[in-house]
């Protein structure tokens, strides 16, 4: 050994964050188990390297007792104090052995096991640096995939696994894509430590809102309750310690810069934010809109609730494939059942009053237009007046003129015959 192996040593341990003392007892150690398997079977090997000159020093331990029973690892006390008169039953001598006994047989062992030990070392560390972690929301790259769809990360000192149930449903992810994660999980297996990390997770959204919005930050608002469906739609209950601050435009933002912030990490998912309520009947109330229900009949028990919804409303509060439901009994922790009612809500009442009274309005415009436009559709003519003075002079029916005729309509009949005959006799000349 020299100086240049102590130097490849340290650019070693360089290169892979090791210990630097801890690899050169990895490397005495493999350099132990080489001797002892290929070149001294069966004795007990010691071996010390320098770190500064980088010598080596191989020796054989034998321990003194007064009868021999092994004499690869014992040495009589009579053969020892031959050697050392100092020496007494119970210590260890130490005889060197020749480096150059060192075989590539066990060169090609020492590799192989100071191999295995760097990668132990490499998986204790990491094991050590992220297992304190867990709960943490970290920066990844994507570094690959497999068959199985999962995705592994990059954490930076660590490989990170993120399998298909904690991915953003519809989310590509791409070799060298950044993104955040959240740290589920840190276990430590004889194949090394195993990262979780999950982006479906719901504190991973309350971290997104953390960073985004200054009154979650500081604990003006807080979140009281998060139900989540990665990548389709969140439920988020806030309340506010100031009467002063309003939870949900806190959170929502300025024409809802700040949800969107927090929406454009999630692949656009959509995210409710809720007023949270100490009355179980008025938290799930709000966690069921925007449907608008009726009563709420509660269990505390059996964490049962029955809701009174209208039929009008049922299909809102159900929402797309159960989800508004779903959603509303993760946050509030309650069984909902959603009763179907004949009663039409109150919005849909007013809307109905309303659309009615429109409709009276327009009826009534129209007939008073039309008989405004009948009194200028003709314009008066003299037949016109000459009919209506005889209309006024024509007596009232049961009425008998002064030569005793009838009145009315009967005479005007015989009128119009007499006006027909000279027309019918000038035909027949």
């Amino acid at each position: 050994m020299n100086k240049d192996f102590i130097d490849a040593l340290n650019q070693l341990a360089v290169e892979r964050n090791l210990d630097r003392d801890q690899l050169l007892v990895s490397f005495e150690e493999s350099l132990e188990q080489a001797y002892e398997s290929k070149i001294e079977p069966g004795k007990q090997i010691e071996v010390n390297l320098d770190p500064d000159t980088g010598e080596l020093e191989v020796l054989v331990i034998r321990k003194v007792v007064e009868a021999v029973e092994d004499e690869d690892k014992e040495i009589g006390l009579e053969e020892a104090l031959e050697l050392d008169d100092t020496v007494e039953v119970g210590m260890e001598m130490e005889f060197p052995v020749d480096p150059d006994r060192f075989t590539r047989i066990a060169v090609q062992t020492t590799k192989q096991v100071i191999t295995q030990k760097i990668r132990e070392a490499e998986r204790a560390i990491v094991y050590e640096e992220y297992k304190d972690r867990v709960g943490d929301v970290l920066t990844a790259v994507v570094s690959r995939t497999d068959n199985k769809r999962n995705v592994f990360v990059d954490l930076g000192r660590g490989e990170a696994i993120m399998p298909p149930k904690e991915q953003i449903q519809g989310e590509r992810y791409l070799v060298g894509m950044r993104l955040k994660v959240y740290v589920s999980k840190v276990e430590l297996s004889s194949r090394g430590p195993s990262i979780l990390v999950s982006r479906a997770a719901p504190e991973l959204l309350e971290y997104l809102m953390r960073q985004e919005i200054p009154e979650v930050a500081d604990g003006t608002v807080e979140l009281k309750a998060i139900s989540r469906e990665a990548g389709q739609r969140s439920k988020v209950a806030v309340t506010s310690t100031n009467p002063n601050v309003d939870p949900i435009g806190a959170c929502i933002g300025h024409r809802g810069s700040r949800i969107q912030a927090v929406t454009a990490e999630l692949q656009r998912e959509r995210v409710d934010i809720i007023m949270w309520d100490p009355s179980p009947r008025e938290f799930i109330r709000n966690a069921l809109s925007p449907a608008k229900v009726g009563t709420i009949d509660i269990d505390e028990e059996s964490g049962e609730a029955s809701v009174l919804v209208p039929s009008d409303q049922l299909s809102l509060a159900i929402g797309k494939g159960g989800q508004n439901v779903r959603l509303a009994a993760k946050l509030t922790g309650f069984k909902i059942d959603l009763v179907p009612s004949e009663t039409v809500s109150d919005l849909d009442a007013a809307l109905q009053a309303v659309a009615s009274r429109v409709e009276d309005t327009t009826a009534s415009s129209d007939t008073k237009r039309a008989a405004f436009e009948a009194l200028f559709s003709a314009a008066p003519s003299e037949d016109g007046e000459e009919e209506e003075s005889e209309a006024e002079a024509a007596p009232e029916d049961g009425e008998v003129s002064a030569d005793g005729s009838p009145a009315g309509d009967e005479a005007a009949a015989g009128d119009e015959v007499d006006d027909e005959e000279p027309e019918t006799a000038q035909e027949n000349r």
